[in-house]
């Protein structure tokens, strides 16, 4: 069995091995990279399919809502596109592109940069928890989450490091340089941390971001 929840729209958009041909049961959500609406899929191979069917229904799934499997299948229709594999690829040179940003600014990051789309940001050296950090980023304008790091001393619930991904900033229309600066606000956060006046800064510094590229 393999569960790609994380990685299902790097492997549609064919920016990352897949478990196909391998594994027996593949599961994944419909959101993250994938950018469906939030929900779940389970692949099998043939001989199990019936199995997998009975399992799930009516034994353990809800009511099914029409709005979401519409919203699936247009999530589906749009990672058969060319642009999807475009976007694919650029999430992958956007998670490098900010993690080499933050190495640059003195920040550790687990394994020294990403081969995906997401990072997690290693505070242990800053003596700031991940807690604190996401909360902090809250602040000027960046939404991340707290995550353990191998070996955590803290506990699950405090954490020492936070994850960053890039599939949402990329869908927005970020690139490279975009992310570059991504890197440098929230390394200047960790550093001043309790500078009101330094703070506001950074968050201009994050709308400025969004600004150059609208939802609408």
């Amino acid at each position: 069995m393999a569960d790609i929840a994380h990685i299902a729209g790097l492997v549609a958009g064919g920016v990352h091995p897949s478990p196909v041909g391998y594994a027996d049961f593949i599961t994944t959500t419909t959101h993250k990279s994938l950018r469906g609406p939030r929900g779940g899929v389970i692949m099998c191979s043939k001989e199990h399919a019936a199995g997998i069917d009975k399992a799930v229904f009516p034994g353990i799934q809800g009511g099914p809502l029409e709005h979401i499997i519409a919203a699936k299948a247009i999530a589906f229709k749009e990672a058969l596109q060319p642009e999807f594999k475009e976007y694919a690829a650029q999430i992958v040179k956007n998670a490098k592109a900010l993690a080499q940003s933050l190495m640059n600014e003195n920040i550790d990051i687990v394994g020294n940069g990403t081969e995906n789309h997401v990072m997690t940001i290693d505070l242990r050296k800053t003596g700031k928890t991940g807690k604190d950090v996401a909360n902090l980023l809250e602040k000027v304008g960046i939404t991340a989450n707290k995550n353990t790091v191998p070996n955590d001393p803290q506990s699950p619930f405090i954490t020492s490091g936070v994850r960053i991904g890039t599939p949402a900033v990329t869908t927005r229309g970020f690139k490279e340089d975009d992310m570059v600066e991504v890197g440098k606000i929230i390394a200047s956060a960790i550093t001043v941390w309790d500078n009101e006046v330094a703070l506001n800064n950074l968050k201009a510094r994050a709308q400025k971001l969004c600004d150059k590229y609208p939802l609408y």
